[in-house]
């Protein structure tokens, strides 16, 4: 198959018609614009629908009732338009809707700009929302897995009616590499038992996140959190490089992974027993792997461009077993290949 030089953004927008979306519904916020521009053109063209809303907040909730029929819809923004958002997710989780979510972050707190940064790991994984509910978060390193993932997500979403984000940055949305468009390769999951068509020839049924009743409330938490159970234990998902004898893994996640790798192999031509691994799906966290990393390797470093989130998950899958380092930069230039490789001798040489 022929690769094609495509944008990030081109790439997330032309995966998610090839995956079948039915509607996009967004509102303009860089690094990301590029996405709704791309559906504007193309969505129309082969009768899907495409709205630019009023809001961010009108946006996620056209997707919240778009999803509610059964079709694939999706938004996209970033970063402070994503906070506006969060209510509408918790529904959307509650509802158990599978919608799909593309942030593309910026730097922070509040509006910040359009700088490298991976400010919005705690935003994607924890969300804002209130009570206990789970959004799977997918994150690309490449414009190719920009594709790749934007398939899984709705794979996911329908797969387990549930909310996914994929959590790209600033730069994947607006850098060029040459990528292939295969066929979405996952296989149509049916919605017939819950999607809301109307009531012809069938009971009526709603789908709502309003519960008065303490047990029944109580009983749709337990189910959802069983759900989160069986993603937990099967969808982990991961990127392992030259681990089998390191005495240092370096973990990262999204396009700061790029670096990281390049970092690794100049360590390893001099000598230095480092590896990397980078975690695929945020959440579920592959927490599997990294304890059984933890031990076998001297020391873990968690390299991020923020000032110390996915750092946390790390600690609690190691759980003491080895020290676990933290290097970050919050906003500003990338974090260098050189920077990296200075951080992996220093940690190396410190024992």
């Amino acid at each position: 198959m022929t690769k094609k030089l495509t944008k990030g953004n081109y790439a997330i927008a032309q995966a998610a018609i090839n995956a079948g979306c039915d509607g996009y519904f967004g509102y303009p916020v860089t690094p990301q614009n590029e996405i709704g521009e791309y559906m504007s053109k193309k969505m129309p063209k082969l009768k899907r629908a495409y709205i630019s809303a009023e809001s961010e907040i009108g946006a996620i909730n056209m997707v919240l009732g778009a999803c509610s029929t059964g079709k694939k819809a999706m938004t996209s923004s970033s970063s402070m338009a994503i906070a506006l958002m969060q209510e509408a997710l918790c529904y959307i989780a509650a509802d158990e809707l599978p919608a799909v979510l593309v942030s593309v972050m910026r730097a922070g707190p509040a509006l910040g700009y359009i700088y490298p940064a991976q400010g919005d790991y705690n935003q994607a994984v924890t969300g804002g929302g209130n009570g206990d509910y789970r959004i799977i978060v997918l994150a690309p390193s490449t414009v190719q897995e920009c594709i790749d993932l934007t398939y899984k997500s709705f794979y996911l979403a329908q797969k387990y009616r549930n909310p996914v984000t994929l959590l790209a940055d600033g730069l994947l949305g607006q850098m060029m590499e040459p990528v292939e468009f295969k066929d979405y390769p996952y296989p149509e999951i049916p919605n017939d038992d819950w999607a809301l068509t109307g009531a012809k020839n069938r009971e009526p049924r709603a789908i709502y996140s309003l519960e008065a009743k303490e047990e029944v409330l109580e009983k749709r938490v337990n189910l959802l959190f069983e759900k989160y159970k069986v993603i937990e234990e099967n969808e982990q998902d991961f990127e392992e490089y030259l681990t089998q004898d390191a005495e240092l893994i370096v973990t990262c996640f999204g396009s700061l992974a790029r670096n990281v790798k390049s970092a690794v192999n100049e360590c390893r031509k001099q000598g230095l027993k480092v590896g990397m691994l980078r975690p695929i799906t945020l959440y579920p966290f592959p927490v599997y792997k990294i304890q059984e990393l933890a031990k076998k390797t001297k020391k873990i470093l968690v390299i991020e461009m923020n000032m110390g989130q996915m750092v946390r998950d790390v600690q609690l899958a190691v759980n003491g077993k080895v020290p676990v380092k933290f290097f970050g930069k919050a906003v500003g230039k990338w974090i260098e290949v050189e920077t990296i490789c200075e951080k992996i001798k220093k940690e190396i040489g410190n024992g």
